[in-house]
């Protein structure tokens, strides 16, 4: 290993139109951005946290990974799951890689990063974690009591999804500038080779108040009291990694992330009504009420295909002999997923306007599928349309997200800056989130692992 340090800063949902086109207003990330690579960070399929951190920090598409979102089928059951955890992370994470060198390294609520797991120096869980005193959420345990007898209770996440906005706004800057005084702290105290955190306030600020700032969503309301909301988040976010940036040397490798990007919700579509009306999806009873997919009343023997709802949506055939009263004779896969991708995108939006909808068959994308991936992968209108898993609305097109109050989607586009004082040429540079890791590793002077995927930046 070589004598650099790398602190990388994640940024959850940080999205170029603010981070580039509003840098005038972000002195300290403006000031990185003129010392070095910046641009676009592609994120991965599907461009959801889980697994887009884990894609970054290991160099292996969700494929690899088998982590295709927070929750997953478990095997082909129509009705159980499991929602992704650290444990369900089996590929190496850079900080693995660090300390099999000698190095240490401080991670700070990396998603997913509970249940705390051992690592070569420091880490504290993400926003997985559950609340509750007797829950262990940093390695070493005895690292818990060190950070509470000085800063008190850890704070992972907040609540989004409600109407009280102040509420929620509150909450996220407490959360943030609790969790800035924690790595003030550990920054100078711990020792380490590589300080990775995310800042998961970004993301919760984008889906609560995104409405409210952007002019071209369909609920903005001109001279509204949150429109500046968003903006002033990120200027006190930038003052805060101004701070943390002092307490490292000039010659330590600075890399600005975020997992991908964020643009406004137009509404949120009714993907298993849709495969009702197409007769894909065969229902013993029309529900009442709104219900969620997991309790409708499914003829299972006539049913060919059901989804999950989300960012995106996440489809499943019944397949004969894979399914337990699958319909869809393996034969007649091919074809079937053929025919539904067809009709997918055909679709188009409530006033009849053509939509961009990107459907994506796992098997065929990845290199290498594991675990309980999907047979289809949605993109309602390039991700603009959320897919709602509920029915019982009496319509396909929702305004807002279904399960409570959301503004924002998910973009591909991320944002990436690379301060290395070795090189500090200015240059505006795409990238891809495959190429976080081995970039890390190469300033860090660590052989990059034939398996990663990604470029050195």
């Amino acid at each position: 290993m070589s004598k650099t340090k790398v602190l990388v800063v994640g940024l959850d949902c940080a999205t170029p139109q603010i981070v580039f086109d509003r840098r005038d207003e972000l002195p300290v990330l403006k000031g990185l951005m003129e010392k070095g690579l910046h641009g676009r960070l592609r994120s991965s399929d599907p461009p959801i946290t889980i697994p887009a951190w884990m894609v970054m920090t290991t160099g292996k598409d969700p494929g690899k990974l088998g982590l295709y979102g927070f929750r997953h089928r478990k095997g082909d059951s129509y009705d159980q799951m499991w929602i992704a955890n650290s444990k369900a992370v089996r590929e190496k994470r850079l900080w693995d890689i660090i300390g099999e060198r000698g190095g240490q390294s401080s991670v700070v609520s990396v998603p997913p990063s509970y249940p705390p797991y051992p690592v070569a120096g420091n880490l504290i869980g993400c926003f997985i974690t559950p609340p509750g005193k007797d829950k262990e959420y940093t390695y070493p345990q005895t690292l818990r009591k060190e950070i509470e007898e000085r800063f008190g209770p850890y704070i992972f996440d907040v609540v989004f999804r409600t109407e009280d906005r102040d509420q929620i706004l509150a909450e996220i800057y407490k959360m943030t500038d609790k969790r800035f005084e924690i790595m003030d702290w550990l920054i100078r105290d711990k020792p380490w080779d590589l300080f990775m955190f995310v800042e998961i306030g970004v993301d919760r600020v984008h889906h609560a108040f995104w409405k409210y700032m952007d002019h071209e969503h369909h609920l903005y309301e001109p001279g509204n009291k949150y429109e500046n909301v968003i903006l002033d988040y990120y200027r006190h976010l930038d003052g805060k990694v101004g701070e943390l940036l002092r307490r490292v040397d000039e010659d330590t490798v600075v890399l600005v992330v975020s997992d991908h990007g964020a643009k406004r919700m137009k509404g949120a579509f009714c993907v298993n009504e849709w495969l009702i009306e197409q007769g894909d999806l065969v229902i013993k009873e029309r529900p009442q009420k709104v219900i969620s997919i997991d309790d409708l009343a499914i003829d299972w023997t006539k049913t060919k295909a059901w989804a999950w709802g989300g960012y995106y949506a996440r489809v499943f055939l019944n397949v004969e002999g894979r399914e337990p009263r699958g319909t869809i004779k393996p034969e007649d896969y091919e074809k079937e997923r053929e025919d539904l991708t067809r009709r997918l995108r055909a679709l188009r939006g409530p006033k009849g306007e053509e939509w961009q909808t990107k459907v994506i068959w796992p098997q065929d994308y990845f290199d290498e599928v594991n675990g309980e991936y999907p047979d289809l992968m949605v993109y309602f209108d390039d991700l603009y349309w959320r897919s709602a898993g509920t029915l019982g609305h009496g319509t396909m097109f929702l305004p807002e997200n279904d399960t409570g109050p959301d503004d924002a989607v998910h973009a591909h586009e991320g944002i990436y800056i690379l301060r290395d004082p070795k090189n500090a040429k200015t240059e505006w540079r795409d990238a891809n989130i495959l190429d976080i890791a081995p970039t890390v590793l190469d300033r860090l002077g660590i052989p990059v692992p034939a398996d990663m995927k990604g470029k050195i930046l």
